[in-house]
């Protein structure tokens, strides 16, 4: 493979020091820059997990109507069957060398693959926004200012974080992770031995279609993920397994993600009204001294809203080189992550806490159009092209992957459509949920039809094209 060039000027990076500011940004990384342990992938994503916004997605588990037990164990299903997805995206990093999105124009062509981006760059500005709310109530809450200065300074945590890029964004999650254990098993600790959990463990009706509801939440939190995991796997050494990758990732997401949860679903059943009047306050007031709390929160704010914006400054450098190919140097790269910075942190000072819960729940609607996109990359990846790709062409519209590909296009938007009859939320509900006893199944539905599809019409055309000897770095 050879080194690539984004709009014309190749980029030359060495390693560098955690605190030097990332050279590359979409472009690919060659063999001679990998660098990195694949256990760090466990702290990148157990870090990321543990932090408040998660406790408050697991929660819903209760605040829906199943009994806390039952609540646990969708919440654990759900988790253990997104998390597939989501560390299999993250394999692809090493293997490829190129960030999670803009792999996608193998699949979707080089102007197709703005349909996807576009979706997720929107996704990003939502879950960036509500995040930096409760960073902001958190840091607010500790230094007794008010919320809109708290909440640009936590933005502003991360514009520096994500500007720096991806070695110090590691170091962070790294140190973050300890952090957050020790923080949270004490806060476990407290919660389980302050409240009665036992009065509120048979509370609530058991119903399969809740029950397959809150599975569907906890998978989508984790395939959520998916369109920016290998932005953080792309530097280690090609020669790291899929195996190594598939696990480290894995067992971080999964682990943090299961223990937030069920902190979450635990502090929804024993004190609904406190919880749901001001989570941060109430994981606060749990333990002394409460400004330590804060700031443990603060920081589970800041690492995973720091993936937001990068990813979000990936998938937009990725959309707009396609469109107008650049230099992407340093001065463009922190201009661009300002921007995002800016737009993210605009939606979260503007927002209403009914427009910002109404905006949420729309961001997480969103997410069912992920779910055809990960089905197809996957596919591509696992079974069609076999980890085999051109990634010279993946730069240029006149590829071997080409400018639309009219099949993939087709594969997703079928993959859509399917879905929205079993969509079960807040923003939507199909047709067919009623039937269902409001069950959400459409997720499975969007994986199994988008996968058929896209390697029934796919695997023909890239064996045609592999048996004419194209062009292809085998990694």
């Amino acid at each position: 493979m050879t080194k690539q060039q984004v709009g014309g000027g190749t980029q030359s990076a060495g390693q560098g020091a955690a605190l030097g500011v990332e050279q590359r940004s979409i472009d690919f990384v060659p063999p001679e820059e990998r660098h990195g342990s694949v256990w760090r992938l466990f702290t990148v994503w157990f870090g990321a997990n543990m932090q408040v916004t998660t406790a408050v997605t697991g929660a819903l588990g209760v605040v829906l109507g199943l009994p806390l037990p039952w609540a646990l164990v969708a919440l654990v299903v759900g988790n253990l069957l997104g998390a597939i997805f989501m560390a299999l995206h993250s394999a692809q990093g090493p293997k490829l060398g190129i960030p999670q999105m803009i792999q996608s124009r193998a699949q979707f062509g080089f102007y197709g693959a703005i349909l996807p981006l576009l979706l997720v760059v929107l996704m990003y500005v939502g879950f960036f926004a509500t995040s930096a709310v409760l960073g902001g109530a958190a840091l607010a809450d500790w230094w007794g200012i008010g919320r809109t200065p708290a909440t640009i300074v936590v933005s502003a945590v991360c514009t520096v974080l994500a500007a720096y890029g991806y070695r110090l964004i590691h170091q962070y999650e790294q140190w973050v992770s300890l952090i957050a254990a020790v923080g949270f098993l004490y806060l476990t600790y407290r919660l389980l031995t302050g409240h009665h959990v036992g009065r509120v463990w048979h509370s609530g009706h058991v119903g399969a279609g809740t029950f397959l509801l809150v599975v569907a939440i906890a998978a989508t939190w984790q395939i959520t993920y998916a369109p920016y995991v290998a932005d953080y796997s792309r530097y280690l050494p090609e020669d790291t397994s899929v195996r190594a990758a598939f696990w480290w990732t894995y067992g971080g997401s999964v682990l943090g993600t299961v223990w937030m949860m069920a902190f979450g679903s635990v502090c929804a059943a024993v004190a609904a009204k406190s919880f749901e009047g001001g989570s941060v306050s109430f994981v606060v007031g749990l333990a002394e001294p409460h400004w330590a709390f804060s700031l443990i929160i603060v920081l589970g704010i800041v690492a995973v809203n720091v993936l937001n914006l990068y990813g979000m400054f990936m998938s937009a450098t990725t959309t707009l080189t396609a469109l107008r190919p650049m230099r992407m140097n340093a001065g463009v790269r922190l201009v661009f992550v300002l921007l995002a910075a800016v737009v993210g942190t605009v939606v979260a000072l503007a927002a209403s806490a009914d427009f910002l819960h109404n905006f949420e729940n729309f961001i997480l609607f969103l997410a069912y159009f992920l779910i055809p996109w990960t089905a197809i990359n996957l596919i591509d990846f696992y079974f069609v092209r076999k980890e085999r790709y051109d990634i010279d062409a993946i730069f240029r519209p006149d590829g071997v992957y080409g400018g639309f590909n009219w099949r993939t296009i087709g594969a997703y938007v079928i993959g859509v459509l399917v879905e929205v009859p079993f969509v079960s939320s807040t923003f939507f509900t199909g047709p067919f949920v009623k039937h269902l006893g409001g069950a959400d199944i459409s997720w499975i539905i969007g994986l199994i039809v988008a996968s058929a599809l896209y390697y029934v019409w796919m695997a023909p055309v890239a064996r045609r094209v592999a048996d004419e000897g194209p062009r292809v770095a085998e990694t």
